[in-house]
């Protein structure tokens, strides 16, 4: 099952579906933005499922024999780990690991990524979660690293992974321990076979989210990158109300921090000057086009601070590729 792949650079929004592939050596060319492929799952049965909080830096553990929670829906099978990751922290980049057991068994898993009002934005089937060899810290796991970059005035997405009947009709060739550790101390591999893991409804799932503040919205190719993409979850347009989900038991809450707030200026400014706003309009945009994003961002908050009427729709068809 071990795989190479390429993953596209792509924006997904109501208004906006750019895709063009990222140069690399595929064997199975993996799609976010084909959410058609996901299982069909009903928005009532999203609402019912307790969202578990994930801060950044944050790693939570889910086991889902005791802790998984049931989803009705055709093409699942067994029980589902559901999260909540901020939105509004920048770009996300977030990690999930399925341990394999010492039953040699695994949980093949899928995520669907969903925005803030619950609609599907991006799909990673189990082809994407690759496995990795298990190292003096690590264990045998199927493994995803997952970039998303949130759309403007979002609070939080949500992660769901599941496993379908497909994949338990699979298994996972893993590495004899006895060559994991002779490759470790760079000795011969042994010629010895390697054993198979089935795939099981259950399992161990971790999931580990990151931000990194430098990264900028991907939209369109990245020429001679090798690479995952980013994928923007959500409307990169004014944002409809929220979906608020329930609340788990013990719930973490998340700290704030500056984020670029849903066009809603409080008291009305004065009229800015129509050279003022020339200026903060050429400004986002060329920091759009130089990547530099979260400058981008800042330049809009004091263009609106200042009563710019049209800086938001300025970086947004920036971000979209026509500025």
């Amino acid at each position: 099952m071990k795989m190479k792949k390429s993953v596209i650079a792509l924006c997904l929004s109501a208004s906006l579906l750019a895709v063009l592939p990222v140069t690399g050596f595929a064997e199975v060319n993996i799609v976010p933005q084909n959410t058609a492929a996901a299982p069909a799952i009903p928005a009532s049965a999203l609402q019912q499922i307790v969202w578990t909080p994930v801060a950044p830096s944050q790693t939570q553990t889910a086991v889902l024999a005791s802790a998984g929670q049931s989803l009705n829906a055709p093409g699942i099978s067994g029980k589902v780990a559901a999260w909540s990751v901020p939105a509004n922290v920048g770009e996300l980049t977030i990690t999930l690991t399925s341990v394999a057991d010492k039953q040699r068994s695994v949980f093949a898993p899928n995520v669907l990524v969903l925005d803030q009002n619950l609609s599907p934005a991006a799909y990673f089937p189990s082809s994407y979660f690759e496995y990795k060899e298990p190292g003096v810290v690590s264990e045998d796991r199927l493994e995803g690293t997952i970039k998303l970059t949130p759309a403007l005035g979002q609070q939080k997405i949500y992660v769901l992974a599941f496993t379908t009947p497909q994949d338990l009709q699979q298994t996972t060739t893993m590495t004899n321990p006895a060559k994991a550790y002779a490759k470790g101390v760079g000795n011969a591999v042994p010629d010895i076979a390697d054993p198979v893991a089935r795939h099981t409804a259950d399992g161990t799932l971790r999931l580990k989210v990151s931000t990194n503040s430098a990264s900028s919205i991907l939209v369109g190719p990245l020429f001679g990158s090798s690479g995952q993409a980013s994928v923007t979850v959500g409307n990169t347009a004014a944002p409809a109300q929220a979906y608020s989900a329930p609340a788990p038991a013990q719930a973490y809450a998340a700290p704030a921090p500056a984020s670029v707030p849903a066009q809603a200026p409080a008291p009305k400014a004065a009229p800015v000057l129509n050279d003022t706003e020339a200026y903060f309009n050429q400004a986002i945009k060329q920091a759009v086009a130089s990547g530099d994003v979260d400058k981008a961002l800042k330049l809009l908050n004091e263009a609106e601070r200042l009563g710019s009427t049209s800086a938001r729709s300025v970086f947004i068809s920036s971000v979209k590729g026509k500025g």
